[in-house]
Protein backbone atom coordinates (compact mmCIF):
# COMPACT_ATOMS: atom_id res chain seq x y z
CA UNK A 1 0.00 0.00 0.00
CA UNK A 2 2.85 2.40 0.84
CA UNK A 3 6.73 2.49 1.11
CA UNK A 4 9.06 5.23 2.45
CA UNK A 5 12.49 6.90 2.99
CA UNK A 6 13.76 6.97 5.97
CA UNK A 7 17.35 8.93 6.81
CA UNK A 8 18.88 8.62 10.01
CA UNK A 9 22.54 9.09 9.95
CA UNK A 10 22.72 9.13 13.46
CA UNK A 11 19.93 8.15 16.16
CA UNK A 12 18.64 10.63 18.39
CA UNK A 13 20.89 11.90 21.47
CA UNK A 14 20.02 9.89 24.51
CA UNK A 15 19.62 11.83 27.93
CA UNK A 16 18.26 15.30 25.67
CA UNK A 17 15.12 16.49 26.09
CA UNK A 18 14.27 18.01 22.56
CA UNK A 19 11.94 20.47 22.20
CA UNK A 20 10.03 21.72 18.67
CA UNK A 21 8.12 24.72 18.38
CA UNK A 22 5.81 25.31 15.64
CA UNK A 23 2.98 27.96 14.99
CA UNK A 24 -0.68 26.44 14.76
CA UNK A 25 -1.37 25.07 11.80
CA UNK A 26 -4.70 24.38 9.82
CA UNK A 27 -4.84 20.43 9.37
CA UNK A 28 -0.64 20.08 8.51
CA UNK A 29 0.63 17.86 6.84
CA UNK A 30 2.68 14.36 8.00
CA UNK A 31 6.18 15.70 8.69
CA UNK A 32 4.30 18.06 11.46
CA UNK A 33 3.22 15.24 13.64
CA UNK A 34 6.53 13.57 12.56
CA UNK A 35 7.66 16.38 15.06
CA UNK A 36 5.27 15.56 17.39
CA UNK A 37 6.28 12.27 17.59
CA UNK A 38 10.28 12.55 18.30
CA UNK A 39 9.83 15.73 20.12
CA UNK A 40 9.82 15.38 24.05
CA UNK A 41 7.51 18.95 24.24
CA UNK A 42 5.94 20.43 21.20
CA UNK A 43 5.20 24.19 21.68
CA UNK A 44 2.39 25.43 19.72
CA UNK A 45 3.73 29.12 19.17
CA UNK A 46 0.40 31.24 19.04
CA UNK A 47 1.98 34.32 20.67
CA UNK A 48 3.80 35.62 17.49
CA UNK A 49 2.52 37.59 15.04
CA UNK A 50 -0.18 36.53 12.14
CA UNK A 51 1.00 37.76 8.37
CA UNK A 52 -0.65 41.27 7.90
CA UNK A 53 -1.50 40.03 4.15
CA UNK A 54 -1.89 36.52 2.32
CA UNK A 55 -2.18 33.06 3.89
CA UNK A 56 -0.62 30.78 6.11
CA UNK A 57 -0.05 27.46 7.03
CA UNK A 58 -2.67 28.60 9.74
CA UNK A 59 -5.65 29.20 7.91
CA UNK A 60 -4.69 27.25 4.42
CA UNK A 61 -3.46 23.72 3.83
CA UNK A 62 -3.32 21.82 0.18
CA UNK A 63 -6.10 18.79 -0.36
CA UNK A 64 -6.11 16.83 -3.33
CA UNK A 65 -8.99 18.23 -5.20
CA UNK A 66 -10.51 17.33 -8.82
CA UNK A 67 -7.25 15.09 -9.30
CA UNK A 68 -5.03 17.83 -8.89
CA UNK A 69 -3.45 19.76 -5.49
CA UNK A 70 -5.74 22.78 -4.43
CA UNK A 71 -6.05 25.39 -1.99
CA UNK A 72 -8.40 25.11 1.31
CA UNK A 73 -8.22 27.91 3.47
CA UNK A 74 -9.97 28.74 6.95
CA UNK A 75 -11.03 32.36 6.46
CA UNK A 76 -10.10 34.80 8.91
CA UNK A 77 -11.07 38.86 9.84
CA UNK A 78 -8.42 40.96 8.56
CA UNK A 79 -10.54 44.27 9.89
CA UNK A 80 -8.01 45.68 11.89
CA UNK A 81 -5.26 47.56 12.74
CA UNK A 82 -1.78 47.61 13.60
CA UNK A 83 -0.49 43.35 14.06
CA UNK A 84 -2.33 40.69 15.49
CA UNK A 85 -0.59 37.48 17.29
CA UNK A 86 -2.08 34.03 16.29
CA UNK A 87 -3.82 33.84 19.50
CA UNK A 88 -5.84 36.89 18.79
CA UNK A 89 -7.28 36.40 15.30
CA UNK A 90 -10.63 35.68 14.64
CA UNK A 91 -12.12 32.94 11.96
CA UNK A 92 -14.13 34.73 9.40
CA UNK A 93 -17.74 33.90 8.94
CA UNK A 94 -18.89 30.15 9.37
CA UNK A 95 -20.03 28.67 5.67
CA UNK A 96 -16.56 27.39 5.13
CA UNK A 97 -16.68 24.99 7.36
CA UNK A 98 -19.51 23.39 5.25
CA UNK A 99 -18.09 24.18 1.71
CA UNK A 100 -14.86 22.35 3.18
CA UNK A 101 -17.03 19.20 3.83
CA UNK A 102 -18.44 18.87 0.88
CA UNK A 103 -14.86 19.41 -1.02
CA UNK A 104 -13.87 16.62 1.16
CA UNK A 105 -16.64 14.53 0.03
CA UNK A 106 -16.33 15.09 -3.26
CA UNK A 107 -12.52 14.65 -2.93
CA UNK A 108 -12.50 11.39 -1.23
CA UNK A 109 -16.19 10.46 -1.57
CA UNK A 110 -14.26 7.04 -2.67
CA UNK A 111 -11.07 6.76 -1.01
CA UNK A 112 -10.52 3.75 0.91
CA UNK A 113 -11.00 5.09 5.01
CA UNK A 114 -13.51 7.97 4.08
CA UNK A 115 -16.39 6.11 6.28
CA UNK A 116 -14.31 6.06 9.22
CA UNK A 117 -11.77 9.10 8.82
CA UNK A 118 -14.76 11.94 7.38
CA UNK A 119 -16.96 11.65 10.53
CA UNK A 120 -14.06 12.09 12.78
CA UNK A 121 -12.99 14.92 10.87
CA UNK A 122 -16.14 16.51 10.66
CA UNK A 123 -16.17 16.52 14.06
CA UNK A 124 -13.36 18.71 14.23
CA UNK A 125 -14.41 21.11 11.31
CA UNK A 126 -17.56 21.61 13.17
CA UNK A 127 -15.49 22.86 16.38
CA UNK A 128 -17.46 26.45 16.60
CA UNK A 129 -14.89 28.49 17.82
CA UNK A 130 -14.03 31.54 16.57
CA UNK A 131 -10.86 31.79 17.59
CA UNK A 132 -7.91 30.52 15.18
CA UNK A 133 -5.20 29.57 17.08
CA UNK A 134 -8.48 27.78 19.61
CA UNK A 135 -9.57 25.56 16.37
CA UNK A 136 -6.22 24.49 15.28
CA UNK A 137 -4.96 23.54 18.54
CA UNK A 138 -8.45 21.41 19.00
CA UNK A 139 -7.49 19.77 15.65
CA UNK A 140 -4.06 19.38 16.76
CA UNK A 141 -4.80 17.45 19.56
CA UNK A 142 -7.84 15.36 18.68
CA UNK A 143 -5.47 13.97 15.60
CA UNK A 144 -2.19 13.78 17.71
CA UNK A 145 -4.17 11.21 19.77
CA UNK A 146 -6.12 9.71 16.97
CA UNK A 147 -2.78 8.65 15.44
CA UNK A 148 -2.00 6.88 19.28
CA UNK A 149 0.53 9.93 19.78
CA UNK A 150 0.76 11.80 22.64
CA UNK A 151 -1.54 15.06 23.14
CA UNK A 152 0.00 15.92 26.46
CA UNK A 153 3.19 16.86 24.62
CA UNK A 154 1.30 19.84 23.06
CA UNK A 155 2.21 23.21 25.18
CA UNK A 156 0.50 26.79 24.57
CA UNK A 157 3.24 28.97 24.29
CA UNK A 158 1.45 32.06 25.21
CA UNK A 159 1.20 29.82 28.86
CA UNK A 160 5.01 30.08 29.15
CA UNK A 161 5.50 33.84 29.78
CA UNK A 162 8.82 33.63 27.45
CA UNK A 163 9.82 36.86 25.37
CA UNK A 164 12.14 37.85 22.62
CA UNK A 165 11.80 37.56 19.03
CA UNK A 166 13.79 34.84 16.12
CA UNK A 167 16.06 32.52 17.76
CA UNK A 168 16.06 34.48 20.58
CA UNK A 169 12.36 33.56 21.52
CA UNK A 170 13.08 30.02 20.07
CA UNK A 171 15.72 29.49 22.85
CA UNK A 172 13.92 31.28 25.59
CA UNK A 173 11.12 28.83 24.79
CA UNK A 174 13.19 25.55 24.53
CA UNK A 175 14.61 26.86 27.91
CA UNK A 176 10.91 27.44 29.57
CA UNK A 177 9.86 23.90 29.06
CA UNK A 178 12.82 22.35 30.50
CA UNK A 179 14.31 21.50 27.27
CA UNK A 180 17.89 21.00 26.57
CA UNK A 181 18.00 20.42 22.69
CA UNK A 182 15.74 22.10 19.62
CA UNK A 183 14.30 19.88 17.07
CA UNK A 184 14.20 22.10 14.03
CA UNK A 185 13.59 21.14 10.36
CA UNK A 186 15.75 21.27 7.72
CA UNK A 187 14.64 24.64 6.43
CA UNK A 188 15.73 26.25 9.41
CA UNK A 189 18.59 27.87 8.76
CA UNK A 190 16.48 30.58 6.94
CA UNK A 191 15.23 32.32 10.11
CA UNK A 192 17.20 31.46 12.96
CA UNK A 193 20.59 31.53 13.68
CA UNK A 194 22.19 28.47 14.81
CA UNK A 195 25.56 29.39 16.76
CA UNK A 196 23.25 31.39 19.27
CA UNK A 197 21.78 27.79 20.71
CA UNK A 198 25.34 25.90 20.51
CA UNK A 199 26.60 29.11 22.42
CA UNK A 200 23.49 28.85 24.73
CA UNK A 201 24.05 25.44 25.24
CA UNK A 202 21.24 24.01 23.97
CA UNK A 203 21.96 20.63 21.30
CA UNK A 204 20.33 21.55 17.61
CA UNK A 205 18.60 18.31 16.30
CA UNK A 206 17.72 18.13 12.97
CA UNK A 207 14.28 16.52 11.75
CA UNK A 208 15.38 15.57 8.23
CA UNK A 209 12.16 14.34 7.10
CA UNK A 210 11.82 11.79 4.34
CA UNK A 211 8.05 12.38 3.01
CA UNK A 212 6.83 8.50 2.23
CA UNK A 213 5.57 7.66 -0.31
CA UNK A 214 1.62 6.35 -0.38
CA UNK A 215 -1.50 5.58 -2.81
CA UNK A 216 -3.36 8.60 -3.45
CA UNK A 217 -6.61 7.22 -4.78
CA UNK A 218 -5.72 5.73 -8.43
CA UNK A 219 -3.53 8.57 -8.85
CA UNK A 220 -0.39 7.25 -10.60
CA UNK A 221 2.18 10.46 -9.59
CA UNK A 222 2.48 11.34 -6.12
CA UNK A 223 1.85 14.66 -4.81
CA UNK A 224 4.11 15.34 -1.19
CA UNK A 225 3.27 18.00 1.22
CA UNK A 226 -0.47 17.73 1.39
CA UNK A 227 -2.45 18.03 4.53
CA UNK A 228 -2.85 14.81 6.89
CA UNK A 229 -6.40 14.55 5.57
CA UNK A 230 -5.16 13.40 2.15
CA UNK A 231 -3.24 10.20 4.04
CA UNK A 232 -6.15 9.51 6.40
CA UNK A 233 -8.61 9.41 3.62
CA UNK A 234 -6.23 6.91 1.87
CA UNK A 235 -4.36 5.28 4.40
CA UNK A 236 -6.53 5.07 7.56
CA UNK A 237 -5.62 5.93 11.34
CA UNK A 238 -3.20 2.89 11.40
CA UNK A 239 -1.00 2.62 8.48
CA UNK A 240 -0.54 7.22 8.74
CA UNK A 241 0.53 6.56 11.92
CA UNK A 242 3.19 4.41 10.29
CA UNK A 243 3.82 7.08 7.57
CA UNK A 244 4.43 9.50 10.47
CA UNK A 245 6.88 7.49 12.38
CA UNK A 246 8.77 6.50 9.07
CA UNK A 247 11.59 8.84 8.76
CA UNK A 248 13.70 9.69 12.47
CA UNK A 249 15.31 13.14 13.28
CA UNK A 250 19.09 12.75 13.19
CA UNK A 251 22.21 14.49 14.18
CA UNK A 252 23.90 14.43 10.40
CA UNK A 253 26.87 14.21 9.53
CA UNK A 254 27.42 17.78 8.09
CA UNK A 255 25.08 19.12 11.15
CA UNK A 256 27.83 17.58 13.38
CA UNK A 257 30.85 19.47 11.61
CA UNK A 258 28.87 22.91 11.26
CA UNK A 259 28.34 22.56 14.99
CA UNK A 260 32.05 21.93 16.05
CA UNK A 261 33.15 24.44 14.01
CA UNK A 262 30.46 27.43 15.86
CA UNK A 263 32.68 25.70 19.19
CA UNK A 264 35.79 27.06 18.12
CA UNK A 265 36.82 29.87 19.74
CA UNK A 266 37.12 32.89 18.10
CA UNK A 267 40.28 34.79 17.25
Amino acid sequence: MWQYWVSCEMSMPVGKTAVAIHQPNFFPWLGYFNKIMYADAFVVLDNVQFAKTGGTWSNRVRLMVNGRAGWVTMPVVRAYHGVRLIREMRIGGTAWRTALLQTLRSAYGRAAHFATVFPFLADLINNPTDRLAEYNLAALRALTGALRLDPAKLIVGSTQGAGGKGTDLLITMVRAVGGTAYLCGCDATEYQQDGQFVAGGIELIWQYFRHPVYRQGNRGEFTAGLSIIDALMNCGFEETRALVLSSQPSLAADRLFETARLLQPRP
